[in-house]
């Protein structure tokens, strides 16, 4: 089995291996950069319509 072969199967530890970098990295990063674009969104609205809060 060679790892550049598109074919062959994927190995549980390559699975293991995947899932801890998509819920560790992967998934904490994407929620920061959505939380962090949409704030940046209401502020550069806020700032461009004048419509701040009281």
């Amino acid at each position: 089995m060679h790892p550049a072969d598109p074919e062959a199967p994927s190995t549980r530890q390559e699975e293991w291996r995947s899932f801890l970098f998509l819920t560790t990295v992967t998934a904490p990063l994407l929620a920061v950069l959505i939380v962090a674009g949409w704030g940046f969104v209401v502020w550069m609205v806020q700032l461009l319509t004048g419509n701040l809060p009281r």
